[in-house]
């Protein structure tokens, strides 16, 4: 699995929480720390790394389960809890020395970033989701629109699927070709990276540790159409998220309840966008980012901040 050409990144790997993960991490300044979702790993942000990276220091890691990370045994789902997820990133944090942090999520990563935000928001600076799963879609995940688009979780769970399609790589590209092309806005926005993609789940292990996230959440999404949205204290930590206008996964509408859980969230929609905002409109996303946590630090000076070990 190779990286872009003209961007070559430092990678890592640090044994948190009784497991490794595996990081890119690139810039100087204020930390990021970039949480992907599904189906992807720290490769769905290298759109908007470099612009990020002129002003911070940027960290991507990839999930228990995904990318370069260890994968605890296959039927341990235990080990793959949102509790674990988020201990994994307390730990990463530590490991790395990071504090007044600012975290970008994108999907099931969403998950992993509001749950520390929960336990640690003294130690973040700011939340930047992109279509952000999060309590309030409650009972709505039970819609018929989802359920016909989220056919793939279900799809996800089955004791023969990550074999099946691990056996022939064309199975595996068929399968993850679709997920990408049919969430984006417009056919062939991941082209380019397809077959990087496939490399990724075709790496021993990889296909079942990331469907080992929809087996160990699926109580929780049944929980929530079982008994609607919960009642939670509101995030405080500043947040903003922008949601692709044409998510046909996560539905714009859903944004509906996000001032429920967040104190004052900064929310819009993104035209000409769907699920993969920061890959379908990289120039834009990065905006969006810079300016967010800029306006966090107004007396911070750009360029002033000391680099990194």
């Amino acid at each position: 699995m190779t990286q872009p050409t003209e961007y070559v990144w430092a990678d890592d790997r640090v044994r948190v929480n009784g497991i490794e993960l595996h990081y890119v991490r690139t810039g100087h300044g204020p930390p990021l720390v970039l949480i992907h979702g599904w189906p992807e790993f720290w490769r769905t942000w290298r759109r908007i790394i470099p612009a990020l990276a002129a002003r911070h220091d940027v960290i991507a890691y990839d999930l228990r389960g995904f990318g370069l990370s260890e994968k605890p045994p296959g039927e341990a789902l235990e080990s793959y809890t949102l509790e674990h997820h988020i201990a994994d990133l307390a730990g990463l944090l530590d490991a790395l020395d990071l504090h007044d942090v600012g975290l970008v999520s994108h999907d099931s990563g969403a998950n992993v970033a509001q749950g520390y935000a929960r336990l640690n928001p003294a130690r973040l600076s700011g939340l930047f989701f992109f279509d952000c799963p999060y309590p309030g879609i409650g009972e709505r995940w039970a819609d018929a629109r989802v359920i016909r688009e989220s056919w793939y979780q279900y799809f996800n769970q089955l004791p023969w699927t990550a074999q099946w399609l691990a056996s022939d790589r064309a199975h595996c590209r068929r399968y993850i070709h679709w997920c990408l092309d049919h969430w984006s806005h417009a056919p062939g926005a991941f082209d380019d990276d397809l077959e990087a993609w496939v490399d990724n789940f075709m790496l021993p292990g990889n296909l079942q540790g990331s469907f080992n996230w929809y087996r160990a959440m699926q109580p929780w999404r049944e929980r929530l159409i079982r008994e609607g949205a919960p009642s939670l204290p509101r995030i405080k930590v500043p947040t903003r998220v922008r949601w692709g206008a044409s998510d046909p996964v996560l539905l714009p509408e859903f944004a509906d309840r996000l001032g429920d859980y967040f104190e004052d969230p900064d929310v819009a929609l993104v035209e000409n966008a769907g699920h993969f905002v920061a890959f379908e409109r990289p120039a834009f996303a990065s905006a969006e980012i810079l300016e967010f946590f800029a306006a966090l630090a107004p007396t911070r000076a750009v360029g002033t901040d000391e680099p990194r070990p």
